[in-house]
């Protein structure tokens, strides 16, 4: 054998085949997507699928565009990374160039198996968009919201959730939020960014998110989070036209379990989209939020989110020693392929700590550019679900931290100091809570809530008549307030004006028909008049609409034993 031959013999027995090097690549990391049925625009399943797009397969590998993974290694240790190694990208630039060979079909691996129809399996409960949605064959992209009404009889303990979007390749992302006050229009409404109606994703501890390719996630043991009657689920998905018209129309698998949560973790967010106004040509704007830990925490998973400008990200936390921790880096920000990453294993931080978000913009859009919830607004968001450290639920305290932090970056902003009251007054600082409300009225004195919730915090601290004012304006300004009308039936009845109380639930009771509280608290207002006839009446619609509602039973059992007596 000459000396060229034996020269060559390694190279050529180390050259790469579709069997034995690209199909377990492809395999892993490309064909959850690129296959029938799911987003990809063709499928990657077979040598011949997967040679007739070789070229193009070489070309978005090398660019690192495809698969589609943001962080930037060595910048947080994620979960089901989908980053190929520079020696997998390597291998297929090198398969392409040698003509992209098949190679030995014995040495093909399996085919990937995948779940057909629901990834976890049976859900407990499917829910289907109540009216689907015609997105426009041509036009910019639009955020939809599709509601659901689980109408659940009893509260249910939620293990996991699976979004199927409809048409998936129409679908870019989606969230999922639970609205525990409102009845939102079945048929949907438009709104790009729900964190304008609510200030924190809920259920507040849980991202309820889905992507192409993505897979649904279950809660570990002891995360699960509650589902009441009368809630309503909103799925904020964000369409792109195809070209022609469809219809789009969501479903939801829910997965319940019996186990109540034992670990509370916090959503929160970090941002200063108050100071995005850049200016046509900047090409490295500076955006950044900083956040002092108030208690030792886990953090556990990361979501940030920016629109077509962004262009870097960097987020860190600063421990009290001076050391650095990376979160997240990604140098190149592509808002297609956004996502919740989750750690491998918690990222654990002291008290103390400081967490820094530092997002990059690059506007060559020739004109200026500012925050706001349109696809050509910019934003600079980065959630985190963050788990305390303690063995007591201490969310509220962390909540408090933060938006005490975003009064401080806006402090003419009276919905935030209307939030702030709202947490100090759950953790029983009534005072605290007096001095926010107080804000928030002379910020703008317009606003029915915070006149209410000022109401309500005046009455803790036993000032009866400034209550009584404060809900009475808050009822003026705006008739609909229920909660406002709630808290005044109560000022009222404290006042000794029981009729005035009296018409005033009679309106709430209008308003939240299937509540048996209101109709419970006219029954005692009834009672206490002697008119045992109809407070029972009262009483009996209030158990009608809970059979367990305890306090029903004692005042009808009192009732009728006062109108049996007499008294």
């Amino acid at each position: 054998m000459s000396k060229l031959v034996i020269l060559l013999l390694p190279a050529l027995l180390s050259a790469q085949t579709f069997t034995r090097d690209i199909a377990p690549v492809v395999y892993a990391h490309c064909a959850q997507c690129h296959r029938p049925g799911e987003s990809g625009p063709f499928s990657l399943l077979t040598y011949e699928d997967v040679r007739k797009h070789a070229q193009q397969i070489a070309l978005v590998t090398g660019r690192r565009f495809m698969p589609p993974w943001l962080p930037d290694e060595g910048h947080g240790d994620f979960a089901d990374a989908h980053r190929l190694t520079d020696a997998q990208i390597a291998a297929i630039a090198q398969w392409v160039k040698l003509g992209a060979p098949e190679g030995d079909p014995a040495a093909l691996p399996p085919a990937p198996h995948f779940t057909e129809g629901w990834q976890l399996g049976p859900p407990d409960l499917i829910l289907t968009a109540a009216q689907p949605f015609t997105l426009p064959a041509t036009g910019v992209d639009v955020f939809w919201n599709f509601v659901f009404t689980p109408n659940l009889q009893k509260g249910r303990y939620v293990r996991a959730i699976e979004i199927r979007p409809g048409e998936k390749s129409r679908v870019h992302h989606a969230n999922l939020l639970v609205d525990r006050m409102s009845a939102p229009n079945p048929a949907g409404f438009p709104c790009m960014d729900l964190n304008v109606k609510y200030s924190v994703f809920d259920p507040p501890g849980h991202f309820l998110f889905w992507k192409p390719g993505g897979e649904p996630f279950a809660e570990p043991p002891g995360y699960s989070w509650r589902l009441e009657p009368g809630n309503s689920l909103i799925l904020n998905a964000h369409l792109q036209p195809s070209g022609k018209p469809e219809k789009i129309q969501p479903s939801i698998g829910l997965y319940f379990t019996d186990v109540p949560p034992a670990h509370f973790p916090v959503l929160i967010q970090l941002e200063h989209d108050g100071a995005i106004d850049i200016p046509p040509g900047n090409h490295d704007f500076l955006v950044s939020d900083d956040l002092k830990l108030p208690m030792d925490v886990d953090v556990l998973a990361v979501y940030p989110h920016a629109h077509y400008i962004g262009r870097l990200l960097e987020a860190y936390a600063t421990l009290p020693d001076g050391k650095r921790v990376w979160l997240i880096r990604i140098p190149a920000w592509d808002q297609n392929w956004q996502s919740v990453f989750r750690y491998r294993q918690p990222v654990s931080l002291p008290k103390g700590a400081v967490i820094s978000m530092r997002w990059h913009y690059d506007n060559t859009t020739g004109h200026r550019v500012q925050s706001g919830n349109n696809a050509t607004d910019e934003m600079g968001h980065l959630w985190l679900q963050i788990l305390p450290r303690d063995p007591h639920d201490r969310r509220r305290e962390l909540e408090e931290a933060v938006m005490q932090h975003k009064v401080e970056k806006y402090p003419s902003d009276w919905a935030s100091w209307l939030d702030l009251g709202e947490l100090k007054l759950s953790r029983l600082d009534s005072q605290g809570a007096l001095t926010c409300f107080e804000t928030a009225v002379r910020l703008d004195p317009r606003q029915s809530q915070a006149h209410n919730l000022l109401g309500a915090a005046l009455n803790r601290v036993g000032r009866a008549p400034e209550a009584l004012t404060q809900l009475q304006t808050a009822v003026q300004l705006d008739a609909t307030n229920v909660n406002a009308r709630y808290n005044l039936v109560y000022a009222l009845i404290k006042a000794g004006r029981a009729q005035e109380a009296q018409t005033n639930l009679e309106q709430v009771i209008a308003a939240v028909p299937k509540d048996p509280e209101p109709r419970n608290l006219l029954g005692e207002l009834l009672l206490s008049q002697h008119r045992y006839a109809e407070a029972i009446k009262q009483f009996d619609t209030a158990l009608a609409l809970d059979p367990s509602f305890k306090a029903a039973k004692e005042n009808r059992d009192l009732a009728i034993s006062r109108q049996k007596s007499g008294n």
